[in-house]
């Protein structure tokens, strides 16, 4: 399947907005997109109440669509445990042209890295012969490394605590080299062989492929000591023998830089640029490793592809969008000021819902929405029109509605509308924040920025109850962000009329736009209940003036 694609409604998301994305999200999947709807915000309680009836899942929160780690073509990685030898990790590089290689524990959880370096600069420095000894390496390193066979002894037997020794001088000068713990290599003569046991030596390694004695083979099981063959010579068998070292001997763990799947590509680009190393381990939230990363990388971003949904205004969508590859808006506003790299898919109609296009766009394509995606999409119909009392809502409006409802059995939309809108309106529990932004839009208008929220109530004393400390959050606002002006539209759903609370240093604004005298810090407005057909336009035009 294509890559994903998020579909997405507005910020402070209304039921036509979170519908929407989530019907089109599946209409698209149906005809072989890998989308997935998602929301800019917290849901309010009436598109709440409308998933819950119809048994629709919540989308998930899209925070940003800014360039992470993960869409990034990164290196992949080739982990290895901390047991395994660098001769081991020197042929992975080799066979995968790679130059560092991630080390794990026993959880899949990096632990350090190694590289072509840390392997050669090790090998150069060998000058202590205790290495193998100090490094704790293991029979089976030692056994791989040398291509050995094992003739007597096991790893319970290898508790070298010496050096490593070739045993070339005569038997009776042994004794100067030789201590208890030591490794010595040797060929095939068996008194050199035999005074190494005497003198307690952990591991006597035979180079040459030579054959050991029956009398070496008994005496080195009395002794418990551990007998190795190998058919290297003896010059190789000294090279090799320190190869056999655990890669955690070497790797590096301390001060490691790593970056999470998920970081932002500016958080990371300024530490790469100071640190300059080769590459970098990336790993998620559990520590295991995804791969690495280099400064090259950057310039191979694959941006996320976003499908926007009941918005087309950069104020109103998600953040990071500049980053983003825009496929297609799908909305029923006022073309905002979103610009794209290239051509997309823009459909946009003078409907009074959204979901009224989408929904459409499932029968042109001759697809029957699901009972579920039929009713989330008639629920936002009634939502945005009103149940068809705005000015906004058209004929396609109702005809759409009213196929929806067939589909999705709802047999009285009026009734049911009503239970939507009732369970919408309740203020009960909500703070002034969550009031005031549960269906607010920011607005550009020429120098002006413009905040609009709107609140439907059936209950209007309640949020008279509540207006001097509505007002003062705003003024409060339009200090902190810089508004010229804040606008709170609480609609009356019976009345068919609104009050309209405002703050900010622009409010003449609302004289010019309406025609109306204004209060100290609000005015009723009969008959407006839309935003987008009857609020928007007058304002954009008051600023024109």
């Amino acid at each position: 399947m294509d890559k994903l694609v998020f579909v997405t409604g507005h910020k402070n998301p209304d039921t036509d907005s979170i519908c929407s994305a989530i019907a089109y999200a599946e209409l698209k999947k149906k005809l072989g997109v890998n989308a997935v709807p998602k929301r800019l915000g917290d849901i309010n309680r009436e598109t709440e109440f409308v998933l819950k009836h119809f048994g629709v899942e919540m989308p998930e929160h899209l925070f940003t669509v800014k360039t992470q780690v993960a869409d990034l073509n990164v290196d992949q990685a080739f982990p290895v445990s901390s047991d395994i030898s660098i001769k081991t990790a020197w042929h992975l590089m080799k066979k995968n042209n790679i130059k560092t290689i991630p080390v794990i524990d026993d959880h899949e959880r990096l632990l350090g890295i190694v590289t072509l370096s840390d392997i050669t600069n090790n090998y150069m420095d060998a000058l202590d012969n205790n290495t193998i000894a100090s490094t704790r390496t293991t029979l089976r390193n030692i056994a791989e490394t040398l291509n050995a066979t094992l003739i007597c002894g096991s790893q319970e037997d290898f508790e070298t605590t010496g050096k490593v020794v070739v045993a070339a001088v005569e038997p009776d000068d042994l004794h100067s080299f030789v201590e208890p713990g030591d490794i010595v290599i040797t060929g095939n003569r068996l008194d050199i062989q035999l005074k190494a046991l005497e003198y307690g030596t952990t591991c006597l390694i035979i180079t040459c492929g030579g054959d050991p004695s029956q009398e070496l083979i008994e005496e080195a099981r009395s002794r418990n000591i551990v007998l190795l063959t190998t058919p290297i010579d003896t010059y190789t068998t000294v090279r090799l023998v320190n190869q056999s070292i655990p890669v955690g001997a070497v790797m590096t763990s301390q001060n490691l830089i790593s970056f999470n799947i998920d970081d932002f590509i500016d958080d990371i680009q300024d530490k790469m640029l100071k640190t300059r190393y080769r590459s970098y381990p990336i790993v998620d939230d559990n520590n295991r490793i995804q791969g690495f990363i280099s400064r090259y990388h950057l310039i191979s971003q694959r941006k996320k592809n976003v499908i926007l949904v009941d918005h087309n205004e950069k104020s109103q969508t998600v953040n990071g969008i500049e980053e983003a590859e825009i496929l297609e808006i799908i909305d029923h506003h006022r073309l905002g000021d979103i610009q794209t790299a290239s051509p997309i898919f823009l459909r946009n109609e003078p409907v009074g819902s959204t979901s009224t296009i989408v929904a459409n766009m499932f029968f042109e394509m001759g697809i029957r929405p699901s009972k579920g995606i039929a009713g989330i999409l008639c629920s936002a119909i009634l939502s945005d029109t009103l149940k068809f009392k705005s000015p906004t809502s058209t004929y396609v409006d109702r005809m759409t509605a009213e196929k929806l409802a067939e589909i999705a059995g709802i047999d009285d939309m009026d009734k049911y509308a009503n239970q939507m809108f009732k369970e919408g309106s309740s203020l009960q529990g909500k703070t002034l924040k969550e009031i005031f932004y549960q269906d607010f839009k920011d607005y550009t208008f020429g120098k002006y920025r413009i905040g609009i929220g709107q609140v439907f109530t059936m209950d209007r004393e309640k949020i008279s109850e509540m207006e001097d400390s509505l007002i003062a959050f705003m003024k409060q606002l339009c200090a902190e962000k810089g508004y010229h002006l804040l606008m709170l539209f609480v609609t009356d759903i019976l009345d068919q009329a609104s009050e309209v609370l405002f703050s900010g240093e622009e409010k003449e604004l609302i004289s010019l736009a309406f025609n109306v005298d204004l209060g100290e810090n609000s005015v009723c407005l009969p008959g407006i209940v839309s935003r987008k057909k009857q609020v928007v336009p007058l304002i954009s035009a008051a600023v024109d003036k």
